[in-house]
């Protein structure tokens, strides 16, 4: 969670004494997970009494299965997590019906201008949001840190009955009671059996965190209002990104699963894989439609089959039931093969800027005048003495101009003025330890020469805290050398919107291409993650309180799940791959105004699938796609008999006996709203099957975009759709004309009716290099 881990200060990079508690945590941990696959029968009770019969058999008796018991997973498949010894969890993995047995472990986490940017303007009358009443009777359920129920983003002003499906319902706690609930906020349950049992040092007393739904650190509250939240008037950051805050479906109705934990000692969030599974069971159970992640592990991935990947094997299993899930793609960009939650089930979520920036005027003694980046609100710094700590050459002292040491000089360099310092790293750490050591010396601003596409956070106590790129930071640079008495002036940040700022792909956002199934494109969709003003708790370090600014995947997701419910209240019937198609084949590809998509990163470019799947969500198109690429069980075994599981693994999973063909599918032909060829020599033949979801009578020609060198021949070239022919199928063939090993190479095959431009991208690469070994 890129905002959490931020905001904290704390870098990915633990130092050594967290690291050492973190393995001893780890290596501790007597909690495994016992899977046993699709549950066999329909009664709750009867599936935990099995499970605890297993136990009881193992254990002796049925105080220590009992004792030994964490959580029974009894509602969307069935298993156990149980604290077993190593000897122990050996004998269970061999009896009849386990799939797996491992050991728990542990994951991470990964507003006013969204809405409008994504064409879904309140005041419009005539929008998808009206044609649906807001998404209302949509039930989205939140797998997080919990949520403040108090915050005026879910009060249910103007909301219905609660929809008569729902079952779940509302915990008691610490500070919190089942009338924090209410016909918005209709469901809020909390999970820390797994947490506890391998955290023997975490003290429930004094512990920071509510032993109960609600929200400590402000996530699950920010991800929950952003996807949900009700109407509130006239909220502002400081002054900035003002206006009506709201969520992508204002009357869906919220369920909360807190399974996120704030550990003291960390000074950061962990969940624990058996207590996310267990929300994910009790979801399944009270009946959400949407369910939303903002969380994830990192590579290398597991296969998934493999209950070690506990959000895809739960996703499997929910998307099976209906429920679209939807997870973020990761903050480990800008780097290739970092998306997470890669598998072709689950709905992955890239994170864009927004058309908003913060310009903040610096202007030097020289009358020059520099635009850099802030979030600051504060007081005007007049004229002000300004340096760069560097070795003049006439001292023993050593002297440091890098950002994240600047605590290496001496407190009289920085006192009184404003330092100017140089960073490569892509953390927000980098800038709050420039700030906090510039305040500890007496400083009084620091401006930060760093990676234009870098992550802008708000610096704590409105301590001006100035972004720039190197250049602007080199021209500087220059003039402090250039006089004897450098002095500059910082003026509170602006808020700028719509032309002439231009969307890109986030550095932070994690990128692919999938690197556990190369075929299966990876993130599907693109959706804002910068800087979004959203809900938050007020214990969180914001320094509002009642909202704020966060970024990363983890707000992005919940952009999707929003349009997702609103999707589903029109589209009741659809499956999860039908609103994926939906949304990846209409997205936008450039952005609202026209202009190309760049993917920040060490060096700008043109945005591509891999960084952003289909593209920006485009709500209102999506509503309308004209064709959709369905899939359901049996398109996800294709892809898992594809992928080499073996038979046993994968019956398991789909809860029946399943003996995949010989020879094995081609995952080439796996029904996804892409094609990616990751190893393409001479030629392959690939289909896909479309369905027709608009008018009866439709007649759809075939255009193609093909990639640099890539032949790509589409039969037939002409799909005719009336009331007895819903579905057709089209067969690609692929070739290449490179005669050496290529990067990979991008384009699209589009369907049009001349009113619905059916579009889904190609990404293909030549890579001949295996075969001539095999040949040689």
């Amino acid at each position: 969670m890129e905002s959490i881990t931020n905001r904290c200060g704390v870098s990915r990079s633990l130092n050594h004494e967290l690291l050492r508690w973190v393995i001893i945590l780890i290596s501790s941990s007597k909690v495994h997970i016992v899977y046993l696959g699709e549950k066999q029968h329909d009664d709750p009770e009867f599936v935990t009494d099995s499970h605890h019969q297993m136990l009881s058999s193992l254990l002796g008796s049925k105080e220590d299965a009992h004792d030994s018991m964490v959580h029974s997973y009894r509602h969307g498949f069935s298993g156990f997590a149980a604290k077993l010894t190593e000897s122990q969890a050996k004998k269970i993995a061999d009896s009849p019906g386990v799939v797996h047995v491992v050991p728990d472990s542990l994951y991470k986490l990964a507003t006013t201008r969204t809405w409008d940017y994504l064409g879904l303007s309140a005041p419009n009358p005539k929008n998808l949001l009206d044609d649906v009443n807001m998404g209302d009777q949509v039930i989205i359920g939140f797998i997080d840190t919990g949520v403040w129920p108090e915050s005026e983003s879910f009060n249910d002003n103007g909301v219905g009955p609660i929809p008569s499906k729902w079952k779940g319902g509302c915990e008691s706690g610490e500070n919190f009671i089942s009338t924090n609930c209410n016909r918005k906020l209709i469901g809020a349950k909390y999970f820390m059996n797994g947490f506890l049992a391998e955290s023997q040092g975490f003290n429930s007393t004094n512990s920071r965190d509510y032993i109960s739904a609600r929200d400590y650190i402000g996530h699950g509250t920010h991800v929950a209002s952003i996807a949900g939240g009700s109407f509130v008037p006239n909220v502002s950051y400081k002054g900035l990104a003002g206006g009506t805050v709201r969520g992508g479906a204002p009357r869906a109705r919220i369920a909360i699963y807190k399974a996120c934990w704030y550990v003291d000692q960390l000074r950061d969030v962990t969940c624990s894989s058996s207590d996310i599974l267990k929300a994910m069971d009790e979801a399944m159970h009270d009946g959400v439609d949407v369910l939303s992640l903002s969380l994830g592990a990192q590579v290398p991935l597991l296969p998934e089959t493999d209950i070690r990947d506990r959000i895809s094997i739960g996703a499997f299993h929910a998307v099976v039931k209906g429920i679209v899930v939807v997870c973020a793609g990761g903050n480990s960009g800008p780097a290739a093969q970092t998306v997470v939650n890669t598998a072709p089930w689950i709905l992955t979520v890239a994170a864009t800027t927004l058309d908003r920036s913060f310009p903040t005027p610096i202007t030097l003694g020289n009358n020059k005048m520099i635009l850099g980046q802030a979030l600051y609100t504060g007081p005007e710094l007049g004229f002000t003495s300004l340096v760069y700590p560097e070795d003049p050459g006439t001292s023993n002292e050593t002297f440091s101009s890098v950002c994240e040491r600047l605590d290496f000089n001496p407190n009289r360099t920085m006192a009184g003025k404003v330092v100017l310092c140089f960073t490569t790293t892509t953390l927000y750490a980098a800038v709050a330890r420039a700030a906090s050591y510039v305040k500890a010396a007496g400083g009084l601003g620091v401006i930060i020469a760093r990676n234009p596409g870098y992550n802008l956070t708000p610096c704590r106590d409105d301590f001006p805290c100035v972004a720039i790129d190197y250049e602007l930071g080199t021209n500087i640079l220059l003039y402090i050398r250039s006089t004897r008495s450098p002095v500059v002036k910082i003026q509170h940040s602006k808020t700028l919107v719509g032309q002439p700022i231009g969307t890109k792909v986030a550095t932070f956002s994690s990128r692919g291409p999938n690197s556990i199934a190369p075929a299966i494109l990876k993130p599907d969709i693109g959706a804002p993650g910068v800087s979004i003003l959203a809900a938050t708790s007020p214990d969180s370090n914001s320094s509002i309180g009642r909202f704020d600014i966060l970024a990363g995947t983890s707000m992005a997701a919940p952009v999707i799940s929003g349009v997702v419910a609103l999707l589903k209240a029109l589209h009741p019937d659809w499956s999860p791959a039908a609103f994926r198609s939906a949304i990846v084949t209409t997205a936008w590809r450039t952005d609202p105004f026209g202009e190309q998509i760049f993917a920040e990163g060490s060096s700008r470019k043109v945005a591509d699938p891999f960084d952003y799947g289909g593209g920006i969500v485009n709500p209102e198109k999506a509503a309308e796609p004209g064709l959709i690429y369905d899939m359901g069980p049996e398109d996800y075994i294709l892809y898992l008999c594809s992928a080499s599981y073996n038979d046993s693994s994968i019956s398991q999973l789909v809860g029946k006996v399943t003996v995949c063909s010989n020879p094995k599918p081609s995952v080439l032909d796996v029904n996804l709203p892409s094609i990616t060829i990751p190893n393409l020599k001479d030629e392959v033949n690939l289909t896909r099957t479309v369905t027709n979801v608009g008018p009866v009578d439709s007649v759809y020609k075939v255009v193609v975009e093909p990639p640099l060198g890539v032949r790509v021949a589409v039969t037939p070239e002409t799909l005719v759709f009336n009331s007895t022919t819903k579905r057709a199928s089209f067969t690609a063939r692929v070739s290449t004309i490179h005669k050496i090993n290529t990067g990979f190479y991008f384009g699209s095959l589009i369907w049009t009716d001349s009113v619905h431009n059916v579009t889904i991208p190609v990404s293909v690469r030549t890579h001949i290099l295996q075969n001539y070994y095999d040949e040689n």
